[in-house]
């Protein structure tokens, strides 16, 4: 009797290893963390029903900060991001000790520079202010964009996704550069001169986009990015959801959503 129960219970732990074992190869429920944007809107439009027709059942739920759906992803609450690059990726997974891991990079609304008082560059004046977003990565960005108007001059050998105030090698005009939340940006363009604003910001704050004064050229660092847990990195739903970014169907709600260059196509 004791060697029946014992081969029971032998049994009955190897089905729910099993059972364990092949829960995310099998897995069919998606869950993406979603924020105000345009990055999450194009996944819902664009990728959500590509994984649908895979027999996937996707769920969203909204972030309004992306640290927030940073943590959820780490702590496997939710399965996917796509409303950061890289760079903001890399420092999450240092401050916070995570392994976040992103798998293809996806297309991006550059930041550009706006000024509600100047119709171009050329208008910059000794002693102006620039407002520009005060989070490390976009910092950084928008002082290589300063850099692309001709208004400073950056150390040359300094990483595009390190760059600090203490990098400005040059600055003729003595321009006032301030920094602040991004999402306050858009607030203040009466008040400031000229104003750096990351693409995302730009779409949330219902900015007009053919207003921009100069756009970034993007490095691969800053392209926003599928975003996963690592330890999920190798399954097939992380795979089914590359391959929709790569699907014809895609390519078609990108076209749409793609007027006058709004979206920058990253090389794969």
């Amino acid at each position: 009797m004791k060697k029946n129960i014992l081969l029971l219970l032998t049994l009955v732990l190897s089905i729910v290893l099993a059972a364990c074992g092949n829960e995310d190869k099998d897995k069919k429920e998606i869950t993406v963390a979603t924020s105000p944007g345009p990055y999450s809107e194009l996944f819902l439009k664009g990728i959500k029903p590509e994984l649908e027709d895979k027999g996937y059942t996707v769920k969203d739920k909204d972030f309004t900060e992306l640290l927030q759906a940073d943590v959820a992803l780490q702590e496997g609450s939710v399965d996917v991001n796509v409303d950061q690059h890289k760079a903001y990726m890399d420092t999450f997974n240092k401050e916070r000790d995570a392994k976040l891991t992103n798998i293809t990079k996806i297309p991006t609304v550059p930041a550009q520079i706006f000024s509600n008082k100047n119709k171009d560059i050329k208008s910059i004046k000794s002693g102006d202010t620039i407002a520009i977003p005060q989070d490390p990565s976009n910092t950084a960005r928008a002082y290589r964009l300063l850099e692309k108007a001709g208004w400073i001059k950056l150390d040359a050998d300094k990483d595009d996704i390190t760059i600090t105030k203490k990098d400005i090698s040059e600055n003729p005009k003595n321009l006032k550069i301030k920094t602040m939340d991004s999402a306050n940006i858009p607030r203040i363009l009466d008040e400031v001169d000229y104003a750096v604003i990351p693409g995302s910001i730009v779409y949330a704050s219902k900015v007009d986009p053919s207003k921009g004064l100069l756009k970034e050229d993007l490095v691969d660092d800053l392209y926003l990015q599928v975003v996963v847990n690592g330890e999920n990195k190798d399954e097939q739903w992380v795979k089914d959801i590359k391959e929709a970014y790569q699907s014809e169907r895609f390519k078609k709600v990108l076209d749409k959503e793609n007027k006058d260059d709004y979206w920058k196509i990253p090389k794969q």
